[in-house]
C-alpha cells in the first residue's frame, strides 16, 4: 500500500484582533441600549432583561483571552453587533477563498511542492460562504492549478480531519499524486455576538496542508520544520442529535418556528457531554490496532473548542492532567476556529517532534462528527 504523509501545513491569521476587553466593553454596551429600549417590556414582565458579560466570566467559562476576525468594527459597534464585509464583485475572489489561498501558499512552500503537484483540492469547513460554486474551484484556479479537480465539504467541525482521510485515500489508490486541503472558517459570521453565553467563542482563520506519497529523505537531514507526518490510520463516527442544530441558513429563515440565536448559547453544556462520550469511544479502540496505549501517544493535538473540554479529555485518555506539551491548547489566541482548530494544534505544534513520534489529531463536530487521524513522525 502507498505510503502517505501530511507535506506540508500553513496558516493564516485573521488581519484583526478582538480582546476580552473590548468584547465585553462593546456587548455591555449593547446591554444597556438594549434594556433601556425595552424598559417599559421588562417591566411588564413579557421581555426578559439582558445580563452584563465580564471578562472573567468568558475566561472561566472558556479560556479564551483574544480571537482574531476579518472586521471588528462592525462586531464591536452596539448598533450592529455583527461583522460589516465589503460586497464583491461576481469575477473577484470570494472572502473566504482568500483567506485560503494565503495560508495554501505558505503550504506548498514548506511541502516543496508547485501547483504542477496538485491532483485534488478540498476545501473542509463549517461553513461555506455559497453552496456553489466551489470554493476550493476559486482556490484551485487562483493558484495556478491547471490539472485534476476540486470540491467542497462540510462535516461540522470535523471537516478538515474527514478532508484528509479523503484525500489520503486519494493519494493511495492511484488518483492523485498529491491533495491541497484548505480550510478557511469565517466563524464570526456565525456567531450570535448579541448571547451572552456564547458572544466570545468564535474567531477567524484558514488552514492548510497537503498530503502526497512518501518519498524517503535523502541522507542529509532536514531542518526539523520540514519534518512530515506519516497518516497511519482513521477513526470516525457520526452519531445522529438535534442538540446543536443552528437555523442559519436561507431555508431555515422560512420557517414558522423562532430562529435559535446559536448552536452554543443553549445547547453547549448538554453537546459537550456527549463529546467527551463520544470520543472516549472513538479513540481507545486505536491503541490495540498498534499495540500502544494513551500513554505511548506523544501528542494529541485536541478540537478547541474551550479549555475545560480539552483537560477533561486529557484526564479521561491518560489517568491524569494532560500537560501543554502533550496537548497543546491554541483557544487563548484563537478562540474556536471549527475545523481549523486541531490543524493549528497541529501545525504550530508537531516540528519539534522525533521521527517515530505518534500523535493524534481529533476533532468534534455538530451532528455528531468525530475523527481521529493517528500519524507518525518521518
Amino acid at each position: 500500500m502507498t505510503r502517505v504523509v501530511i507535506s506540508g501545513s500553513g496558516l493564516f491569521t485573521a488581519p484583526m484582533s478582538i480582546s476580552n476587553d473590548e468584547l465585553v466593553a462593546s456587548y455591555n454596551a449593547y446591554v444597556g441600549q438594549f434594556n433601556a429600549e425595552h424598559a417599559e417590556a421588562i417591566a411588564a414582565g413579557s421581555r426578559q432583561k439582558l445580563e452584563e458579560s465580564s471578562v472573567e466570566f468568558i475566561e472561566k467559562a472558556s479560556g479564551i483571552l483574544r480571537r482574531s476576525v476579518m472586521e471588528k468594527d462592525g462586531i464591536l459597534d452596539p448598533r450592529r453587533m455583527r461583522p460589516k464585509f465589503a460586497p464583491r464583485a461576481d469575477s473577484e475572489l470570494s472572502l473566504q477563498a482568500e483567506m485560503a489561498v494565503a495560508a495554501a501558499r505558505d503550504a506548498l512552500t514548506a511541502a516543496g511542492r508547485s501547483a504542477a503537484d496538485i491532483d485534488l483540492v478540498i476545501c473542509a469547513a463549517s461553513a461555506m460562504q455559497r453552496p456553489y460554486p466551489a470554493i476550493a474551484i476559486e482556490v484551485q484556479n487562483a493558484l495556478g492549478i491547471a490539472q485534476g479537480a476540486a470540491f467542497d465539504m462540510n462535516v461540522a467541525c470535523s471537516s478538515a480531519t474527514f478532508a484528509l482521510e479523503m484525500a489520503c485515500n486519494a493519494v493511495r489508490c492511484g488518483s492523485a499524486r498529491a491533495v491541497l486541503i484548505v480550510n478557511p472558517e469565517i466563524c464570526s459570521a456565525q456567531l450570535a455576538w448579541t448571547d451572552r453565553d456564547c458572544h466570545f467563542i468564535f474567531g477567524d482563520v484558514a488552514t492548510r496542508w497537503s498530503s502526497s506519497r512518501w518519498a524517503k529523505p535523502p541522507r542529509r537531514r532536514s531542518p526539523p520544520t520540514a519534518g512530515k507526518c506519516s497518516a497511519a490510520s482513521w477513526r470516525r463516527a457520526s452519531p445522529t442529535t438535534s442538540a446543536a442544530t443552528p437555523d442559519c441558513c436561507r431555508i431555515a429563515r422560512t420557517a414558522t418556528r423562532p430562529t435559535a440565536t446559536s448552536s452554543s448559547s443553549r445547547k453547549g453544556a448538554r453537546s459537550s457531554r456527549r463529546f467527551v462520550r463520544w470520543r472516549r469511544r472513538i479513540l481507545p479502540p486505536i491503541w490495540p490496532r498498534f499495540d500502544l496505549s494513551a500513554g505511548e501517544v506523544r501528542r494529541f493535538w485536541l478540537h478547541q473548542a474551550n479549555l475545560s473540554m480539552n483537560q477533561l479529555i486529557g484526564r479521561r485518555l491518560l489517568g491524569r492532567a494532560a500537560t501543554a506539551d502533550e496537548a497543546p491548547v491554541i483557544l487563548d489566541e484563537f478562540a474556536n476556529t471549527a475545523s481549523a482548530g486541531s490543524i493549528i494544534a497541529f501545525h504550530r505544534h508537531s516540528s519539534e517532534l522525533s521521527a517515530g513520534d505518534l500523535g493524534v489529531i481529533c476533532s468534534f463536530g455538530a451532528g455528531y462528527s468525530i475523527g481521529s487521524v493517528v500519524v507518525k513522525k518521518v
